[in-house]
């Protein structure tokens, strides 16, 4: 017996998650999402997750470079939350109203971030119609800006202190 799908987004957006954009680039062309469902995995290997929909462009993107970043947003960072979450958004120069800085291998990641992670892509596990992907944690960088966190709940971006 199933759950109907709208009660248990209702349920599951009472969990206050924080937001991240998760980055990478791959044939000629930045990709990013917006993702709440980042998660610590191990400190030994270090590992994190990200769940990503299988019919979203940046899941072959992502399987097809095999690294990846994440930027932790900070709360004045709720416009970029809400663009890269927009669906149907143009492909090219969908980076190009975000401040961003390429990492060396062109990676980029969200200026003003509280904290960013540059990752390879350790395994991929099928998740329903997402795949749960880990990625073996290669930089991590604090902000040195102690500002409020942006997280989700009940289907709105807010600030945390």
């Amino acid at each position: 017996m199933g759950i109907d799908t709208d009660a248990y987004r209702h349920v599951i957006g009472r969990l206050a998650k924080g937001v991240a954009v998760v980055t990478t680039t791959a044939s000629g062309h930045h990709h990013a999402i917006t993702a709440d469902s980042v998660t610590s995995v191990s400190l030994d290997p270090v590992l994190l997750l990200v769940c990503v929909e299988t019919d979203a462009r940046f899941h072959d993107a992502v399987l097809e470079r095999g690294e990846f970043g994440v930027s932790v947003l900070a709360a004045s960072q709720r416009a970029a939350a809400v663009w890269f979450s927009t669906p149907g958004r143009p492909l090219p120069g969908q980076m190009d109203r975000t401040p961003h800085t390429l990492t060396s291998s062109g990676i980029p990641l969200l200026d003003g971030a509280l904290s960013t992670l540059e990752c390879v892509v350790h395994d991929v596990h099928p998740a329903g119609d997402h795949s749960i992907i880990v990625g073996e944690v290669r930089a991590a960088r604090l902000s040195g800006d102690p500002t409020p966190a942006l997280v989700h709940f009940r289907g709105q971006y807010s600030a945390l202190p």
